[in-house]
């Protein structure tokens, strides 16, 4: 698992979308969400993105260990 604080959520999706494997996001209450290519759910990221003045905290677990250190390499990037 990991935690980020998303400043680009355009090129955070596009990176989660060229996963493999599914990229849960963990809520507050312990349920797990999958965000890879699910759009009504990013749709609902990138409301909460813009109500929070363009940051995005996310708690994250991966199926496969790339798209893990692809995300990694994004976020290490972009920062």
């Amino acid at each position: 698992m990991i935690k980020i604080t998303v400043m680009n959520l355009k090129g955070f999706l596009e990176t989660v979308n060229r996963c493999r494997g599914r990229v849960m996001m963990l809520s507050p209450d312990g349920r797990k969400t999958d965000i890879t290519r699910q759009y009504e759910v990013q749709h609902a990221l990138t409301q909460q993105y813009q109500k929070n003045g363009k940051l995005l905290p996310l708690s994250l677990t991966f199926d496969e260990p790339k798209d893990f250190m692809d995300v990694v390499a994004y976020y290490a990037g972009d920062c």
